[in-house]
């Protein structure tokens, strides 16, 4: 008797853990979870399912997994103010399709299935100029402080400057499950009505990635939520006003100076750039020509005085 109630109490125990698996991950709209044991799963290649913890956010590395995995596919994916530092860099490359640890951090040299190299920060994002095969990336330089330059669309009412920074940390948090205490500063232009964020951590703080924050924020400002619940988006509110985001721009400063130089622009940066050379040369002669006329002018003006 007693045997046959440890079998009913254990069958009931299967399935009750079978069906407290979600068939959804809330964090992630692609991720899969079954069981039972219940585990979820992310692709980010033929037959290769990714595990990922769907009360956090999934590491940035592993979503350009997944995002590249669907656009080989042809399945949905995202539809493809300034500097605060002079090292600060932006994600001018676009999306590739990356190598990761198996915690899912970037890994230090990044080659996008080619013989093109490169060397990223902990955000994935380029440092240094692209190299070959032999390019040597010694470690992954973790970026440490983020700067989100926001727009907001028009609202009915202004904005209160002073309690602009409680709602936009509180948003973090309650988003993206970002201490509050990491945003530092917080600036606001209502003529243009943008907003600077700057996000802080100390230099060798491994305890948060700022890149899972910036690019789950990226996708909800440029494109459609990560998240499974698409009806919400990054929108803090102030005074009982909704703040909408309509465009973003990231900026990146690691731990250490990046490295890229002039040498591998592209070559539409590289003309803009001879363009503008050659505008302030041209600029530069016509001045001297037209100050070498008038000197000509004036040495010929004082001869005619003397004759006369």
């Amino acid at each position: 008797m007693k045997m046959w109630i440890f079998a009913v109490l254990a069958a009931l125990a299967v399935g009750a853990s079978a069906q407290s698996c979600p068939s959804t991950c809330e964090t992630m709209k692609w991720g899969t979870c079954d069981g039972p044991p219940c585990s979820c799963y992310l692709l980010v290649d033929n037959g290769v399912k990714q595990p990922i913890d769907c009360n956090a956010l999934v590491p940035k590395c592993f979503l350009m997994k997944a995002e590249m995995y669907r656009a080989r596919k042809g399945m949905n994916t995202r539809s493809i103010a300034g500097k605060p530092d002079e090292t600060a860099i932006v994600d001018n490359d676009g999306i590739y399709d990356p190598e990761c640890e198996s915690d899912g951090k970037f890994k230090a040299k990044q080659c996008n299935g080619t013989d093109v190299c490169w060397c990223v920060n902990s955000a994935g994002v380029r440092r240094t100029d692209k190299g070959d095969q032999t390019l040597k990336c010694e470690k992954l330089v973790e970026t440490h402080w983020i700067r989100l330059q926001l727009t907001h669309k028009q609202g009915p009412a202004t904005v209160d400057k002073d309690k602009l920074k409680t709602a936009i940390s509180t948003e973090l948090n309650k988003r993206y499950q970002m201490n509050p205490s990491l945003v530092k500063e917080i600036q606001y232009d209502p003529d243009a009505r943008m907003i600077v964020v700057d996000v802080n951590k100390v230099k060798g703080d491994r305890s948060y990635d700022l890149s899972k924050m910036a690019y789950y924020m990226e996708k909800d400002v440029k494109i459609l939520p990560l998240f499974t619940d698409q009806s919400r988006r990054f929108t803090p509110s102030v005074d009982g006003q909704t703040l909408e985001m309509e465009n973003i721009v990231v900026y990146y400063v690691d731990e250490e100076a990046p490295t890229i130089t002039m040498k591998h622009l592209t070559g539409g940066i590289i003309a803009v750039i001879v363009v503008v050379v050659l505008a302030v040369v041209a600029g530069l002669l016509a001045v001297f020509f037209v100050q070498k006329r008038q000197r000509k002018y004036k040495k010929t003006q004082q001869r005619e005085m003397e004759q006369m």
